[in-house]
């Protein structure tokens, strides 16, 4: 393979656009990756969607075909990628594959989502398509995503000792961060004593441990040396690109099921540590090498407990590690210096895109007001429905 570069990124505010259609959304995010990257939108030889669970465009997804429809008819590639929430580092992941292998020199990801309101509905869909089964079956005999989290936060409290208050930190520290962030939706400090005088939403996580859902869009075009080159400025390499699916003996506890045979020998989360495994192998480094993590924090236990499965430090330190300040921007393993999904709220096929384009502002140094100094190594790692899992090493 042939090393792929970053060309441009862009990114929409998130938040809730009702009156703004799903892609608008995605092509202001694509534009302004393209102006980014000093490109027109006929300079694309690829294009890359990750495929909506939500708003189905023309009906089999989210929106590559549209793109090109609306914008530059010129008989580009245009594909569209599913995985649910880890659909954006998928489509990345694939339009690394098409610059590394020679298919083109110039190749754009995006994701675009706009959400239904409350819990995501369970089959897949807007909340109109649901039957009155459907809810019998998913929502009052199942369970919505904040009781597994819930059960995985239990579970922790119960093995290291986490405690209430360690969790209301976790979502302090990443409303703190996000107020260095024009994109975030949420850039309002707030204190412990706020977090856990929030609703409890599935004990022991309160509102403001769970992320929302919103909408967004985000871009990113890749290409060749020659073409990074060619535009000047700090080059960011795309050193490790790797997606991965879960492995049989997982004690994760995974949509729809509550329990598993578990194997001691089986990462938890195993789609997201296998695809940060392979993305550290490789770009050639190990989690000591990284100098922010851009993840999925879904919830405050998320925080806690992710850095952990993928080597950053032990099982069961990550409390540690949040109370002394290690995690902030200015710590030793500064993770989400964005303020992550519990600032921003979910837009789910677009946050694995998002994560990308944050690691290339902070690269470049134009991170401002939540800018991790002396950055040249950045990951992100991301989760999604069927066992899904993305990761991106950014160098510079």
């Amino acid at each position: 393979m042939r090393p792929v570069y970053v060309l441009g990124a862009g990114a929409h505010p998130w938040g809730k656009f009702p009156d703004k259609p799903q892609l608008q959304l995605a092509l202001d995010a694509l534009g302004g990756a393209l102006r980014d990257a000093a490109l027109e939108w006929r300079d694309l030889q690829g294009l890359v969607a990750a495929s909506s669970r939500f708003e189905g465009g023309m009906g089999w997804g989210l929106h590559a075909n549209e793109i090109v429809q609306a914008v530059a008819e010129n008989g580009i590639p245009a594909s569209n990628v599913g995985g649910g929430c880890a659909a954006g580092g998928i489509a990345v992941q694939t339009a690394f594959a098409m610059v590394a292998s020679g298919q083109a020199d110039i190749v754009a990801a995006v994701g675009a989502e706009r959400m239904p309101k409350g819990f995501i509905p369970r089959p897949p869909g807007s909340a109109s398509d649901i039957t009155d089964n459907d809810y019998l079956r998913w929502v009052t005999m199942g369970a919505t995503n904040p009781a597994y989290w819930a059960m995985e936060t239990r579970r922790r409290m119960h093995e290291h000792g986490t405690t209430a208050e360690t969790l209301a930190l976790a979502s302090v520290l990443m409303h703190r961060n996000a107020i260095g962030n024009p994109l975030a939706r949420y850039r309002k400090a707030c204190s412990v004593a706020e977090v856990m005088a929030s609703p409890m939403v599935s004990d022991p996580l309160h509102l403001l441990e769970i992320c929302a859902v919103s909408d967004g869009a985000a871009a990113v075009v890749l290409g060749s040396e020659a073409q990074a080159r060619q535009r000047g400025g700090r080059l960011i390499e795309v050193a490790g690109c790797a997606i991965a699916t879960g492995q049989f003996g997982d004690p994760a506890l995974r949509i729809p099921n509550v329990a598993s045979p578990a194997q001691t020998a089986t990462p938890h989360t195993s789609e997201v540590v296998g695809a940060v495994q392979r993305a550290l192998a490789m770009a050639g480094v190990g989690p000591q090498d990284i100098d922010l993590l851009e993840m999925a924090d879904n919830t405050a236990w998320h925080l806690l407990a992710w850095p952990e499965l993928f080597g950053f430090y032990e099982a069961g330190q990550g409390d540690w590690m949040l109370a002394q300040g290690e995690l902030d921007i200015d710590g030793r393993c500064p993770v989400n210096p964005s303020g992550g999904f519990l600032s921003s709220g979910e837009a789910t096929t677009a946050q694995g895109v998002l994560q990308v384009c944050e690691l290339v502002w902070q690269l470049r140094g134009q991170a401002q007001g939540r800018q991790v100094q002396g950055a040249r190594l950045g990951m992100s790692a991301v989760l999604g429905l069927g066992a899904n899992g993305a990761s991106v090493i950014l160098k510079t």
